[in-house]
């Protein structure tokens, strides 16, 4: 997987175009209605352009994200699954280094519990001893 596919994720508007994206497949013209609503840049100074919207969905295309197809004279982009199978591959790393120490920690936690009911019953009992 290349540094492409992270460059891409890492910036708000991409993200945003994924997320609508995942939702199901949309014309250029629509996500770009959807996106005029966000503030150009996070400076407030209105929604991202046309201009500006394509080249989100091209990064996104050239990373492997997103695949497009032409619909007469309408360009229709969808999420590319492929894209997505790669970077859930690289992330499962990650998950199972996490998998085993956890699972531990989950073990050790459960055990403590026990050995207090286990403590707390024993308390109990020399209690009821020591009342007779």
């Amino acid at each position: 997987m290349s540094d492409a596919v992270f460059d891409a994720l890492g910036d708000p508007v991409r993200r945003r175009i994924m997320e609508l994206l995942a939702e199901g497949e949309a014309s250029a013209g629509t996500v770009s209605a959807i996106l005029k609503e966000l503030p150009a840049g996070g400076r407030g100074r209105g929604g991202l352009s046309q201009p500006a919207v394509s080249q989100h969905l091209k990064a996104l295309r050239e990373a492997g994200l997103v695949s497009v197809r032409a619909e007469g004279t309408r360009r229709i982009y969808a999420v590319d699954e492929a894209g997505l199978a790669a970077v859930r591959a690289w992330l499962a790393r990650f998950e199972d280094a996490f998998a085993g120490p956890l699972g531990a920690l989950e073990t050790e936690l459960a055990r403590g519990k026990r050995e207090r009911r286990l403590r707390g019953g024993a308390r109990e009992e020399r209690r009821g001893r020591g009342a007779a």
